[in-house]
């Protein structure tokens, strides 16, 4: 099984190769215009050639599952060729219903033959009915040939996948007798395994430098420079996501989950890449024998191996800069830990190296049993061993202190588990032991990894995530980007971990766990290009491609409408309104064409689509057309956007937020917190206000009313000064004073500020308007009067009104006071009567 780490890190190239040829495969090679003409064979003739070639390649497979029954690589080699088999029956018997349909509808039109005693019919037709029924039945025939050979077919693969279920089983579950004899036995064969093994390196190496040195040194050199240019490249682009800052003493989380799943990831890639161009190389070169290529795979696939479980255990448990661990342990504790991980890792890898060996030296079983069951009992002693380590530290506490044991759960899980390897060794299961001992030190590393990069990806596509790591900070020094678009790269990015960490480990996984490459390419085609739902079939490629048609299509629309509008339209001099029209309906008629484009490319049956227009013809007839006239009016809101969510409208007597648009209705969220949805007909049959249509900048009036005892000139200037003094009304464009009226009482000014966000315009002009009170009282200016003004009525004539005047005359200059507070001063003996005023602009 650890034969397979390096094919594994290959896995996913080599089904993105395979998936084209094995789509290429189910199509029929196309006829060149070079070859000569012949008579066009009937399609039951070509039916019944290809269903001949197919019952023999099925028995040529049951032949070759028959003798490799115990050779599982082998046995799903033949199940990808069975289901491939059994795919091409189908479809040969699905090409002869067309013509069977054909044949059906010519023998209804025809009739029944004449009864007896009835006039006959005509020869003609008698014959045309007896070859139509010579056809049907040939047909038939042949389809139950094709169902024969599809059943046999099925069979095949089902016995296929139960075989190797069992061998997998066998192997794994197979008892072993441990005497005293076989351990005789073994120790008596490592010395003869060791001179063979040395004898046979020994040919190679003086065969390869003897007849092969020129191709050794030459694989070796472009395996160094490979090597070399992949570091030079590692180095340069993916330094910031492996480079442990000096500086962070304590690095935020998400920088430290990022580095050590990089620090992880690419280090391991690289060192994959550099052993498969080796042994490409060497392969190539025609350096490698058949006996030492098997030596060499393994040496190279347990290299990346040991690469891969110490970088991951140095990335989460960093013991020597405790500032970048993932895990809180103390550093005595994560150094023990990680010697620990690694010896696991180079026992394990040792006992896969010492099995090929004796593969390809022919040694004794007893040998390849003693090596497994040593290498399993170590490991089981190291797992108990990790039991007595003291890494956990409390909070509060130095990392470089000493460490507390385990919890009880934790140190019984490592004593059980060891114990568990070295008494299931013991008993004679090997196979089992040895494979669990891998699933504990691979696959845990897996999922680890794995668990690593799901954390990597939810933290990056958090909000405000990016933008604080040194990746996020070069993005925004070197190509400008704002919050929100690193917000935008975080969250792609994130799904983009996601899928990776899947794509990736998955088949890791699935490889350590005893399938083959073989199988993950026949389900990696199937999960691509056939997913089942009841009788529909759904094809990710498909869809992929109807998607990049769309996409495709939509640029060439909106280029075409760009075209049109500024070459031809521009220069034609056509009126604005004609070449809106013209550029809005070319816009849809591009984007319709390109949608039904993409939905045939993703494989949708756009004659489906007749259904549903006949039966929305009959709703609308009975009833339907206001849903109709909503739902269409929707699609208008979505495609041209004369508002968004969070936008403030106004339209009719319903003004407040778009909370939420939908294809009947829209939602909005008024000042006093009310929801009401509005249909979606009334926004494009009626005029609609958009306060933040395209950006939020907007202009907000507080009309002021002063008495005719106040200076002009200086309560605009004071007015001024009091809107250029608030920090959220903008300098450009500068507020504006206004001498708007002149009342009977009072002079009317507005001052005009502008904002950069209209939203914020109530609380400004709350803020404006306390601000006027307090300058216009300081400086003894008239009473700025809100929008409703009252002005006191004149008392009539006779003592009371000579009192209050010659006293109004002795008090001086009245205070800038508010008329109600001036009525309620006076008592009863003013009659407030109420003046209207223009308020405009107070809203919000």
């Amino acid at each position: 099984m650890m034969s397979k780490i390096a094919s594994a890190f290959l896995s996913l190239w080599m089904v993105a190769v395979s998936l084209p040829v094995m789509a290429q495969q189910q199509q029929p090679p196309a006829k060149t215009a070079e070859q000569p003409a012949t008579e066009v064979a009937s399609p039951q003739a070509q039916a019944a050639q290809q269903l001949e070639e197919a019952r023999k390649n099925v028995a040529r497979l049951t032949d070759l599952v028959a003798r490799a029954k115990d050779d599982d690589n082998r046995l799903a080699e033949l199940k990808v060729e069975v289901d491939a088999a059994a795919k091409q029956i189908i479809a040969t018997s699905v090409a002869t219903r067309p013509r069977l349909d054909e044949i059906k509808s010519r023998l209804t039109e025809l009739g029944d033959p004449p009864a007896e005693g009835a006039p006959p019919e005509a020869d003609v037709v008698a014959q045309e009915r007896k070859r139509l029924a010579a056809e049907r039945g040939e047909i038939n025939a042949l389809t139950g040939t094709a169902e024969d050979l599809s059943i046999r077919a099925t069979k095949l693969s089902n016995g296929i996948t139960a075989t190797r279920r069992a061998l997998f089983s066998n192997t794994l579950l197979k008892h072993t007798e441990l005497d005293r004899s076989m351990v005789i036995d073994a120790i008596a064969a490592i010395d003869t395994e060791r001179r063979a093994f040395v004898r046979t390196v020994g040919s190679w190496l003086g065969f390869a430098w003897n007849f092969k040195r020129i191709q050794l040194l030459s694989a070796i050199f472009l395996s160094l420079c490979a090597a070399l240019l992949l570091a030079a490249v590692t180095r340069k682009l993916f330094f910031p996501l492996i480079h442990r800052e000096v500086s962070f003493d304590e690095p935020g989380y998400i920088t430290r989950l990022s580095v050590a799943f990089w620090s992880t990831m690419i280090p391991t890639l690289a060192t994959g890449v550099f052993a498969a161009t080796s042994y490409f190389f060497l392969q190539a070169f025609k350096v490698l024998r058949p006996d030492i290529a098997p030596i060499v795979s393994i040496l190279l696939a347990i290299s990346v191996a040991l690469v891969f479980v110490s970088t991951l255990a140095n990335a989460v448990l960093a013991p020597k800069e405790s500032g970048w661990r993932l895990v809180r342990v103390s550093d005595r504790g994560a150094r023990l830990l990680v010697v620990a991980i690694i010896a696991m890792a180079v026992v394990n890898g040792l006992d896969y190296l010492a099995g090929t060996i004796s593969e390809v030296m022919g040694s004794p079983v007893v040998f390849t049993v003693v090596k497994s069951l040593i290498a399993t009992v170590i490991i089981g002693f190291i797992l108990m061993a990790m039991a007595l380590i003291k890494p956990i530290v409390p909070r509060g506490e130095m990392l470089d202190g000493q460490g507390k044991p385990w919890p009880r759960a934790v140190s019984l899980l490592f004593v059980l588990t060891g114990a568990a390897l070295i008494l299931l060794t013991l008993s004679g299961y090997v196979g089992l032991g040895r494979f669990i001992a891998t699933q504990i030190v691979m696959t845990g590393a897996i999922l680890v990894t794995m668990y690593i990069g799901i954390l990597t990806g939810k933290a990056v596509a958090k909000q405000n995530a990016l933008a604080d790591t040194v990746v996020g900070r070069r993005l925004e020094k070197r190509f400008g980007l704002e919050q929100v678009a690193l917000d935008q790269v975080g969250l792609a990015a994130g799904l983009g971990i996601y899928a990776m960490v899947v794509a990736f480990f998955i088949p890791l996984i699935l490889l350590q766990w005893g399938f083959k490459i073989a199988d993950i390419e026949s389900w990696a085609y199937r999960i691509f290009t056939e997913i089942k739902i009841g009788s529909i079939t759904i094809s990710i490629v498909g869809i992929l491609a109807g998607i990049l048609l769309f996409a495709g299509g939509y640029v060439v629309t909106r280029w075409f409408q760009r075209w049109l509008d500024g070459s031809v339209m521009a220069r034609s001099r056509i009126d604005a309104g004609v070449r809106n029209s013209v550029r809005t309906g070319v816009g849809y008629l591009g984007v319709g064409l390109a949608g039904l484009i993409g939905v045939s490319a993703a494989g949708f049956d756009l004659s489906n689509l007749a259904l549903v227009a006949g039966a929305l013809s009959l709703g609308v007839g009975f009833g339907l057309q206001n849903i109709v006239s909503n739902f269409v009016s929707g699609l208008i809101l979505l495609v041209e956007r004369p508002f968004k969510v969070g936008d403030w409208v106004v339209t009719g007597t319903t003004e407040g937020f778009v909370k939420r648009i939908s294809v009947r209705a829209t939602e909005i969220e008024t000042f006093q917190r009310q929801t009401i949805m509005v249909p979606n007909s009334l926004f494009i049959n009626a005029s609609v206000g958009n306060w933040t249509h395209k950006n939020k900048l907007g202009r907000s009036d507080i009309p002021v009313t002063v008495s005719y005892n106040s200076v002009p000139r200086q309560v605009m200037d004071t007015l001024l000064q009091i809107a250029a003094s608030h920090p959220l009304v903008l300098k450009n464009p500068e507020p504006q004073a206004v001498f708007a009226a002149f009342g009977e009482a009072t002079m009317t000014f507005e001052l005009r500020v502008y904002l950069a966000d209209i939203v914020n315009g109530n609380g400004v002009r709350n803020d404006l308007r306390l601000a006027i009170y307090e300058r216009f009282r300081e400086e003894g200016l008239g009473a700025p009067f809100p929008a409703d003004v009252l002005e006191p009525e004149p008392l009539p004539p006779g003592p009371e009104a000579d009192a209050l005047a010659q006293q109004a005359e002795m008090a001086g200059p009245p205070e800038p006071i508010a008329a109600e507070e001036a009525v309620k001063r006076s008592g009863t003996q003013r009659r407030p009567r109420r003046v209207s005023v223009d308020a405009a602009g107070d809203k919000g």
